[in-house]
């Protein structure tokens, strides 16, 4: 089943334009994930989080990523990480616009 994994966390910067030059390689790789169909990336400078929202195959490459992703946060200094992850209902999601695929 379609999973949906969103984290947040404390971010100091850096946002918008220079975030994108700053991270544009972690994107890349990110997308090579087993079971990642898709990423947002999300981030707000007034109270300082970044975070991002995915859409895994399945719960297995879900948790799979969010424990790769969890470990390479906290290596680099990163704390307060908020996750959850979602069960997906497709058809109401359709109906909606959801992008599922």
């Amino acid at each position: 089943m379609l999973t949906l994994l969103q984290i947040d966390f404390p971010f100091n910067g850096p946002f918008a334009e220079k975030m994108h030059e700053a991270m544009q390689g972690l994107a890349e790789s990110i997308i090579q994930e087993p079971g990642l169909i898709w990423k947002i990336w999300t981030e707000n400078a007034n109270t300082q989080e970044a975070g991002g929202v995915y859409l895994f195959t399945d719960a297995t490459a879900a948790q799979h990523y969010l424990d790769m992703h969890s470990a390479r946060l906290t290596d680099s200094g990163v704390t307060g990480i908020r996750a959850k992850l979602f069960s997906v209902n497709g058809p109401l999601s359709q109906i909606c616009k959801g992008p599922l695929a």
